[in-house]
């Protein structure tokens, strides 16, 4: 099978270079790699071409419109069988491809996605950042995985189409605010089958400081309204969790300042949940310094999802704004 690689990129060209690094790395060799560079002003039309001796890899330049419409401008110009999409800020294991061909010759899937983890060259924050976004205790406990809730929905750090789904269903409808979301349901919808695969890791740097990663998040939380104005019985009850978590933190700092009876209650309930979290992380990352940061990360990636899914759900479903 000959796999296209496409790899949106903004304003990123030390990110891109990691990332190409470890392509250079795959066992399984039989592949081409496409950098779309969405209106960059920092260019990396340079360090691209300097990994031509070495990578099958083309490099094209386009308006800024957005991740979702410039893996459309790859998908039009790919020659691969199957589409494989990445963020410009992973790092992929070298046999990766192997694993993922290997796994649709023995089990086909239309679709698939892959986990993401935190590799040893990781900062403690982005560790920390790495947790939350895969714990049980947040989001990342939430969302679609082989025994989550509902359907499993493959992720655009981490995600890859066969061309035939391509062809048939299209690519992205909208290009940011859950666009991979809305794009795996609508290939459910269809009737292909999409499906996880466990061993097909990468290791998602995301946001090195806590600060971009509460925006992200705010933008995160924004998207799940996005797909329920496409796909509206797929808002599920437990979309509405970081919402709740944040509503509990204010009401329990509000109590603490009033000295309700209640406040004892709340407090018990968020020392609960920090050291759920702190004890985790620990057993999980063998650092009581990590596991303090994923504290700080935990709160901030439920409590940023939370503002901007309210912020949305009030505009845009109470409100019915556009």
């Amino acid at each position: 099978m000959f796999f296209s690689i496409i790899i949106p990129l903004y304003n990123r060209p030390q990110e891109i270079a990691e990332l190409l690094g470890t392509l250079t790395l795959q066992t399984y060799k039989q592949f081409e790699v496409l950098v779309i560079e969405d209106g960059s002003t920092k260019r990396a039309e340079d360090i691209v071409k300097s990994y031509a001796d070495r990578l099958d890899v083309k490099y094209f330049e386009k308006a800024n419109e957005g991740q979702g419409f410039t893996r459309n401008f790859g998908f039009e110009r790919a020659k691969g069988d199957y589409f494989v999409i990445f963020d410009s800020d992973c790092l992929v294991p070298h046999d990766y491809l192997q694993i993922v061909n290997d796994s649709l010759n023995k089990d086909w899937l239309d679709a698939y996605g892959g986990p993401d983890g935190a590799h040893e060259s990781f900062t403690p924050i982005q560790k920390a950042i790495s947790y939350s976004m895969t714990s049980p205790f947040t989001t990342g406990g939430i969302r679609g995985n082989k025994k989550g809730i509902g359907q499993f929905h493959p992720r655009s750090f981490n995600m890859g189409i066969s061309r035939k789904v391509w062809e048939n269903a299209g690519g992205f409808i909208i290009t940011r605010l859950g666009e991979d979301i809305e794009y795996s349901i609508r290939i459910h919808s269809l009737g292909y089958k999409i499906g996880l695969i466990c061993d097909a890791i990468v290791y998602h740097k995301r946001r090195t400081d806590f600060v971009k990663f509460f925006k992200q998040l705010h933008f995160f939380g924004r998207a799940r309204i996005n797909v329920y104005k496409f796909f509206p019985d797929q808002l599920k009850a437990v979309h509405f969790f970081p919402a709740v978590f944040t509503l509990g933190l204010i009401f329990t700092l509000i109590a603490n300042l009033f000295g309700w009876l209640i406040s004892i209650l709340c407090n018990i309930m968020v020392a609960l949940i920090i050291l759920l979290i702190f004890f985790h992380s620990w057993w999980k990352n063998k650092s009581a310094k990590i596991a303090f940061l994923s504290i700080i990360a935990a709160f901030t990636q439920l409590t940023a999802y939370g503002f901007g899914f309210m912020q949305d759900y009030w505009k845009r479903v109470v409100l019915k704004r556009s």
